[in-house]
């Protein structure tokens, strides 16, 4: 049978992050495409113990159908961590996400109406850039400085586009770039928003793992004019497994996502809810960021020391202040894509940066590197052969 698909979804290519990874399930490639924890940073010991506890005193509760909006206790727990980063005001209502990207689609499926436009940082995340796809939204790349996107293309992309409904950004240590946005350029890219009459979707899964500089406020902490969507997550703090997100918001945003989560999967697993909640309420928290930062900081450390060693002083990389990628540039002109399947072939995977490209048709001479996941061994090991890979 010949089978005719939406046009929403026909043209939509698979993520090609999840394509690589498939050749990571073979154990001699070294993991450098994903954008996973590190294995050392998941608190297993802790999260067994609470799910025996959950399971052994309320197991119907965990097991049940629950409300839409989120398990009540953990949302008073996501309140508070919130508030520490002045992500959270007092017009301001939260819903419980099943992971931040859930979050993130459900933002542009309210607001966008297909054929609107979506203003993103170039280059941004994959995940997102397939959700704002799937909507029928049309993407509208910014490119970046080393503190951010261009402020005079983003009002020209403001001024000039076509029904751009949202500005999407990933301030802290962004995916896959590892940049941070300057407070300067937070605040200015805040008062375009208003000027234009445009939605700020801040996306910050990596805020709590800066391993040196110094933090910078939200972009929601400066939201007085009730623009701005924070989407938070438990993925890279907790476990990506539990499927855990928040998105916070005035609250008429906040009641439609409610109604739109309903279509999707009615609440977020309950069980994974509790095990969260019940993890803020008895963790050291501050102790648990740290450890957290000491992981990503030894081992950031570990992969630009490697790379100040075997690189070519031709490619150029980002430096991150936290988070779990950094980003690295090809002289122009050269094969990228060819770059990466050689890599491949010598048993490194790399993400090609064309991935990450709002704008699917356009060339890259960039790729992205993740430190989180591989051991050390593999961290001096694989940028030793990257560094003989002919480029």
């Amino acid at each position: 049978m010949n089978y005719t698909f939406s046009d929403r979804i026909a043209g939509m290519k698979p993520s090609a992050i999840r394509e690589i990874l498939k050749n990571t399930s073979d154990p001699s490639i070294i993991p450098f495409a994903a954008g996973n924890p590190a294995p050392e940073a998941f608190p297993v010991e802790a999260v067994r113990r609470i799910t025996d506890e959950i399971l052994s005193e309320h197991p119907i509760a965990a097991l049940q159908y629950s409300i839409t909006e989120g398990y009540p206790a953990l949302k008073e727990r996501v309140r508070a961590l919130a508030a520490e980063v002045s992500a959270v005001g007092p017009d301001d209502e939260l819903i419980i996400t099943s992971g931040a990207q859930q979050g993130i689609e459900l933002a542009c499926k309210v607001l966008c109406n297909e054929g609107d436009t979506v203003i993103c940082e170039d280059p941004s995340f994959i995940g997102s850039l397939n959700s704002f796809r799937s909507t029928g939204a049309k993407l509208a790349g910014v490119p970046m400085d080393e503190d951010g996107m261009k402020l005079d293309v983003l009002e020209d992309a403001l001024k000039n586009g076509s029904n751009v409904r949202l500005i999407y950004v990933i301030p802290n240590f962004q995916n896959p770039s590892g940049r941070t946005t300057s407070a300067e350029k937070r605040r200015a890219i805040y008062e375009l928003a208003k000027k234009y009459g445009v939605m700020i979707l801040e996306d910050d899964p990596y805020g709590r793992l800066r391993f040196s500089g110094q933090d910078i406020p939200t972009i929601k902490s400066l939201d007085n004019d009730g623009i701005v969507i924070y989407c938070g997550s438990f993925s890279k703090i907790l476990s990506p497994g539990l499927r855990v997100g928040y998105v916070i918001a005035r609250s008429p945003i906040i009641a439609k996502i409610t109604v739109a989560k309903q279509c999707e999967d009615v609440h977020t697993t309950i069980l994974s809810q509790m095990i969260a909640e019940r993890f803020l309420a008895e963790t050291d928290m501050a102790a648990h960021f740290n450890k957290l930062r000491e992981i990503y900081r030894h081992k950031s450390s570990l992969m630009l020391s490697a790379m100040e060693e075997h690189f070519s002083h031709d490619i150029r990389w980002t430096k991150p202040e936290g988070g779990l990628f950094l980003w690295c540039t090809l002289p122009h002109g050269s094969d990228m894509p060819e770059y990466c399947r050689r890599a491949i072939a010598n048993k490194v995977a790399v993400v090609p940066g064309i991935a990450f490209n709002p704008d699917e048709t356009a060339p890259s001479d960039c790729f992205r590197m993740n430190y989180s996941t591989p051991t050390d061994e593999q961290i001096v090991r694989g940028v030793e052969i990257l560094g003989k890979t002919d480029f």
